[in-house]
């Protein structure tokens, strides 16, 4: 009988267990059954939080910045790299875990500090950099960002408008000629798993903003501001897939950066060296926090399914809760899902006990498919 070799390749539960932290309680649970089945670990993300972390365990080297956070503070950043490939997190600069327990600013959060970031990547002499956005606390269409890099966004005194997409509203001229020359030499992936526009139901505003703690005013306030700001840089690209990304930050690199959109965990696993490491599997297991419609629609463990599909190797998911029904998870790419819940139906003390109950899991994925 050939060898099992196992590829564990899952994101993070979120709140629970980082993807570096999956893969050594899989590995665990694994080894308890067959104690000598080779694995290998890839952690991965979506472009969305953990990015860099998936990186850095891929072997990037991680470095911090001092930017700008949404509040206007300072906040410490990472971002990743190797040789001259750069991974940069928005959420790192710009995110929602910088704000403090219910405070929220969705008129006044600034995207600033992302650009802070980029601009640190390029001094680092990255020419291609794959720009992860998600988990964003700001919805400013990433004007702050490009002010950051040197963009000049002024009111109808000439005076530049305030932070945040409330105050886009002001905004009489856009000034891009001030915009860091080296963007022109440099390769920027815009990896997201949204694929929405900018404003319109579908917008960054009506979709993502109350996550953010915009009331139904501030909403509209932010869909018209957006809506103006495009008016103003280019209203084609407002509709293009993964403009709203991020408080509509994607529209901002796409726009005046010359950035291209592509599905995060389709970018992030080129990124990792996904390719050849699946090559070297019999078994792929997969997986993050929750299994959901949500799941089939960019999620880091559908693309890792679909791509060892398309090698014809069997895949499993781990997952803390599962929303999918076995045919969903079959269409998929996914032979069977293990949940937590199944072992632990509290979701608290499911999540606290994550990683015992991953283990537990894992024995199952050994005996049911390795021994």
């Amino acid at each position: 009988m050939e060898t099992a070799r196992v590829l564990v390749a899952a994101d993070k539960f979120k709140g629970s267990l980082t993807a570096v932290q999956v893969a050594e309680r899989v590995t665990a649970g694994l080894r308890r059954v067959v104690p000598g089945v080779q694995v290998e670990t890839l952690p991965v993300a979506d472009g969305g939080d953990g990015t860099v972390a998936a990186a850095v365990a891929a072997g990037f080297e991680r470095r911090e910045a001092r930017v700008t956070g949404p509040l206007g503070d300072p906040v410490t950043a990472a971002y990743a790299l190797r040789e001259s490939t750069a991974v940069v997190e928005m959420a790192e600069a710009s995110g929602l875990q910088h704000l403090p327990d219910g405070v929220f600013a969705p008129l006044t959060a600034t995207t600033y500090g992302s650009g802070e970031l980029l601009r640190v990547a390029l001094e680092a002499g990255a020419t291609t950099i794959v720009f992860g956005v998600g988990g964003s606390a700001t919805t400013d269409g990433g004007a702050g960002m490009l002010a950051a890099l040197g963009a000049r966004f002024l009111d109808a005194d000439g005076k530049p408008v305030g932070p945040g997409g409330g105050g886009l509203t002001e905004l009489a001229e856009a000034d891009l000629s001030g915009l860091d020359p080296r963007l022109k030499d440099v390769d920027l992936i815009l990896a997201s798993d949204v694929d929405n526009p900018l404003t319109g139901p579908k917008g960054a505003p009506e979709v993502y903003g109350r996550q953010k703690g915009a009331s139904e005013e501030d909403i509209a306030v932010l869909d018209a501001a957006l809506a103006h700001y495009a008016s103003i840089l280019g209203p084609e690209t407002a509709a293009l897939p993964g403009a709203g990304a991020a408080g509509g930050i994607g529209y901002g690199a796409l726009v005046a950066l010359g950035a291209r959109f592509r599905p995060g965990i389709e970018v992030m696993l080129d990124v990792l060296g996904f390719a050849p490491a699946l090559a070297r599997a019999t078994l792929v297991i997969t997986g993050e926090g929750s299994l959901d419609e949500q799941t089939l629609h960019g999620k880091a463990p559908a693309g890792v399914a679909a791509a060892a599909r398309e090698a014809g190797i069997e895949v499993v998911a781990v997952c803390g809760r599962l929303a999918l029904s076995q045919e969903a998870l079959s269409g998929a790419g996914i032979a069977r899902a293990y949940a937590l819940a199944e072992l632990e139906p509290d979701p608290a003390v499911s999540m606290a006990q994550a990683g015992p109950l991953l283990e537990r899991a894992a024995e199952s994925i050994a005996r049911d498919f390795l021994s």
